[in-house]
């Protein structure tokens, strides 16, 4: 939508001067990683799954960031239930295999056989004798938070002390409360490790500076994109276009093109409950760091989840959801829409690790931030008040 040269609210998005990067140790030094998993990713919310990867009563998965070893199970009634996959006994590891189903109502250590019913409780020690004041009570398993929203699951090392998920989530976030994200489904999925530093692919995804060479195709149907921009308001010059309907100018998909696709064609089943101004924007997007972003377009959710393996490698996994629908009714198109989508993250994905591969250079110190890398910026202080808290 066009920014009113009157709206006395709109100012350059850009930053009044180049800034430093963060140093660039940080992305491959170990020290600095394990600080980071220790004062970012282990006091945040993390993405975990979809729920409906544990359909009923039972079912579990395990979890693994940095060294801590996380078991997601469903109890008898259904509720979700995480705890550190971890046996008070001794600390062996309770769960070996990464999914599944219990075969009961009870978790068993396989090293010495204390048992913990599915909330977590310690009931069962196999020994002749317990010695003098021993209380089962006191040793239920260590809880972790655990979280539902919208059909996708998170988890909080911190337990009872985890803040709200809601509190978490980037405040610059679209909403996304018209997309029926619990009861859309997987179209395609897709993982690959990244030779590259979790903040490297966070960097790049908060900003379009590299669109128009990395992303050809996408710089096409995002007009905006291929000036190098993601925002009308990114342009030091913006308000000589406030009025211009002109996607280079306003944002949102080319004109005619409806869907993050080759040619701009979707499914042809969209969400009902979309506003014009979501339809015209053309994609929305919510960020959840470290962990999560979602981009809800009229006829499917994009999700990526990341996750750090080393200083220089991170997980990525990308799930596209559609109608129940459109997967009965429209596979060709849901297959078509989704390469394209895998595409643009390929090309990502390959730009990362070449970012990631000049990062040793001896007097590489710190990288520089044009204007336009404001949001960038803000992911460097967000990272920044993290390790200054810790």
């Amino acid at each position: 939508m066009a920014v009113s040269k009157t709206d006395s609210k709109a100012r350059y998005n850009g930053l009044p001067r180049p800034v430093s990067s963060l140093p660039s140790v940080s992305y491959y030094d170990e020290a600095h990683y394990r600080r980071e998993l220790r004062e970012i990713w282990y006091r945040n919310w993390l993405y975990v799954c979809r729920a409906d990867e544990l359909p009923g009563p039972r079912d579990f998965l395990t979890y693994e960031i940095g060294d801590q070893n996380i078991l997601l199970l469903r109890d008898r009634d259904g509720g979700l239930r995480a705890f550190h996959n971890t046996c008070r006994h001794r600390g062996s590891r309770l769960c070996r295999e990464a999914r599944g189903r219990l075969r009961g109502n009870r978790i068993s250590c396989p090293y010495h056989r204390w048992t913990y019913d599915l909330s977590g409780a310690l009931v069962g020690v196999p020994a002749a004798d317990l010695g003098e004041g021993f209380d089962a009570s006191d040793y239920p398993l260590y809880a972790v938070a655990v979280r539902e929203w919208h059909g996708f699951v998170f988890v909080h090392l911190g337990g009872a002390d985890a803040p709200p998920l809601e509190r978490t989530m980037d405040p610059a976030s679209d909403l996304l409360d018209h997309w029926p994200l619990a009861e859309i489904e997987v179209g395609h999925g897709y993982r690959r490790t990244l030779a590259c530093n979790w903040k490297v692919f966070w960097e790049n995804y908060n900003e379009c500076y590299h669109c128009p060479g990395v992303h050809p195709g996408l710089s096409r149907l995002v007009p905006l994109y291929g000036r190098g921009i993601m925002d009308p308001l990114d342009d030091p010059d913006w308000a000589a276009h406030a009025d211009d309907s002109d996607p280079r100018y306003r944002g949102g998909l080319r004109r005619g093109a409806e869907t993050w696709s080759p040619d701009g064609r979707g499914t042809g089943i969209d969400f009902p409950d979309l506003t014009p101004a979501e339809r015209a924007a053309g994609h929305s997007f919510i960020t959840i760091l470290p962990t999560l972003f979602l981009v809800g377009y009229v006829d499917h959710v994009r999700a990526i989840a990341l996750k750090p393996l080393s200083p220089e490698t991170t997980e990525l996994v990308g799930l596209w959801l559609f109608p129940p629908e459109a997967l009965r009714r429209a596979a060709d198109d849901v297959k078509r829409v989704s390469e394209f989508g895998v595409q643009v993250m390929e090309e990502d994905a390959a730009a990362c690790e070449l970012n990631q591969q000049g990062l040793h250079a001896l007097g590489h110190e710190a990288g520089v931030l044009l204007p336009q890398e404001y949001e960038v910026r803000r992911f460097h202080d967000w990272v920044r008040a993290h390790l200054d808290d810790g």
